[in-house]
């Protein structure tokens, strides 16, 4: 279960005893006015978002860099005071993620990872992205999706989570959460709702970008960064030979961005006026507040640079074959085929682990309940013990399914389990020697890993006159990536990506020589 979907069943339970603690009752809508049944009234939201926000910071990690908390927090107080609902106790936290998202829960609890503060370019952006998601909060969107989901019979699964910049683009979990619910009638309704309230909450932002004295127009660069984005991501999947991520569905909780972007369009027109004077966008105080973040994989989790994953804290690496991919989560590292159809996956074994390694296979083995035949033979991985496994499970029906594991012994006397996984028996007959390969790369760390695995940092220097070509050749990222791969993460971050050669990224024009911009290095 990924750490997305854990924390939700936690706040879901949560949420479901607020919820249940009453049959409803009528509350004023702070932001429209109007009277609306509610199964959450304040001290409920309240409460909810306390127990909450304790369960999200145990599953993702606060960023560990006191200035930019502060910076953040001081822009979230200063726009929740001139909110509809500044009496709330408002807290506003940066998550160790390298996920471009963002959300609130009820009771003025706000997040934005570090990931979405890479990809923006202005303090007023910024001020754009927290000013939706406390109008989430503002709106009572979680109370809302609450009531809502308990008369479709889904109780309160998820209503805690809302707004998320970037659902469907960066969450990781977000499919394995889609896979539990059955309702589809009922998720649909919920989804048109959420809908709603996702535009809702881009009014807002715009508002409160006003109220403010930052220029609404802000809000439309933000719509135009999760456009960026969701093209980069299906950019570089067709780049790496991969199906591009499928388009919204009901759990994508927003309109598409293409239609976000023509509606705030609109909205912000409306505080155009030649009288309206608003503040400049803090765009020199933002880039001196995101100097020196950390961009990418948390080396707490472990890091992919390229084909090579470290995890410092383990101790481990592994190099992916040529063309193959390295995926990271809280679970498993997978090591993926070109094709996507098989792969090596590597498991930390619990420390109840212990025997010896025929032992541990035969428990492991027996778990399947199903007839097991095959044979073990020991191996040396660059001089850790193991025991690989080769055989079949056979079902009652005779049906027999290849198996290939190997238990490895890592450094601080910790065990690793990794599987051969393929789509089909094709699949990993094909991917065999790759595999192998895969899996003979397993290692205590080097010092050369260890120095490939040095964070990345965002740093701010003059636009060079080659562009970003040029300062894609001068980053970290040239040494592990192909230079349009690098050159198009640079694009991205400082808002600039687009079709080769497209200056249409929004009000702005492209960066010009010697202005300040974000790149990153060691």
């Amino acid at each position: 279960m990924s750490s997305l979907t854990r924390w939700l069943s936690a706040v879901a339970t949560v949420a479901t005893a607020a919820a249940l603690s009453g049959c409803g009752s009528t509350v004023i809508n702070p932001v429209t006015g109007q009277a609306e049944r509610s199964v959450m009234d304040e001290p409920a939201e309240i409460a909810l978002g306390q127990k909450a926000h304790q369960q999200v910071l145990k599953e993702q990690r606060a960023y560990a860099n006191p200035k930019v908390q502060a910076y953040v927090d001081t822009l979230g107080q200063k726009l929740a005071a001139q909110s509809h609902r500044a009496n709330l106790p408002w807290t506003f936290t940066v998550l160790d993620s390298p996920e471009v998202n963002a959300f609130a829960l009820p009771g003025g609890y706000v997040y934005v990872t570090r990931g979405i503060m890479a990809c923006l370019d202005s303090e007023a952006e910024l001020v754009g992205v927290i000013g939706h998601e406390i109008g989430h909060v503002t709106a009572r969107h979680g109370a809302q999706r609450a009531t809502q989901q308990q008369t479709a019979g889904l109780g309160v699964l998820a209503a805690t989570v809302l707004g998320a910049v970037l659902e469907g683009a960066g969450v990781r979990g977000a499919t394995d959460l889609a896979g539990q619910v059955s309702q589809a009638a009922a998720a649909g309704y919920i989804a048109s709702y959420s809908r709603e309230q996702e535009s809702q909450a881009d009014e807002l932002g715009a508002e409160y970008l006003a109220r403010n004295h930052y220029n609404p127009q802000n809000m439309v660069d933000v719509i135009q960064v999760l456009k960026s984005q969701e093209q980069f991501t299906a950019d570089t999947a067709r780049a790496e030979g991969r199906q591009p991520p499928a388009g919204n569905s009901w759990l994508a909780s927003h309109p598409s961005n293409d239609q976000r972007l023509a509606d705030i369009r609109h909205v912000a027109l409306q505080y155009a006026s030649a009288a309206t004077r608003y503040d400049d966008d803090g765009r020199s105080r933002y880039l001196q507040a995101v100097e020196g973040m950390a961009f990418g994989d948390a080396r707490e989790d472990g890091v992919v640079r390229g084909q090579l994953f470290v995890h410092e804290g383990l101790g481990v690496a592994l190099t992916a074959p040529q063309g193959w991919r390295v995926r990271n989560s809280a679970a498993a590292i997978t090591l993926v085929n070109a094709a996507g159809d098989a792969g090596l996956v590597v498991t930390l074994l619990p420390p109840s682990a212990q025997g010896s390694h025929e032992d541990l296979l035969r428990q492991l083995l027996k778990a399947s309940q199903n007839r097991v035949e095959g044979r073990t033979d020991k191996r040396s991985l660059h001089g850790l013990s193991a025991t690989h496994f080769d055989g079949v499970v056979r079902n009652a029906q005779g049906g027999a399914t290849a198996v290939h594991l190997t238990l490895a012994d890592g450094p601080q006397s910790r065990r690793y389990l990794m599987r051969y996984v393929a789509r089909d028996a094709t699949a990993l007959q094909r991917a065999d020697a790759q595999t192998r390969e895969a899996e003979a790369s397993f290692r205590a760390m080097t010092s050369a890993d260890r120095e490939a695995a040095r964070p990345w940092l965002i740093k701010v220097v003059p636009f060079p006159k080659g562009g970003f070509a040029e300062l894609a050749r001068d980053s970290v990222l040239a040494d592990f990536m192909p230079l349009m791969q690098a050159e198009n993460q640079l694009r991205l971050m400082n808002s600039a990506y687009g079709a080769p050669g497209d200056a249409d990224t929004g009000h702005r024009q492209l960066p010009r020589p010697g202005q300040r911009v974000k790149t990153l290095l060691h």
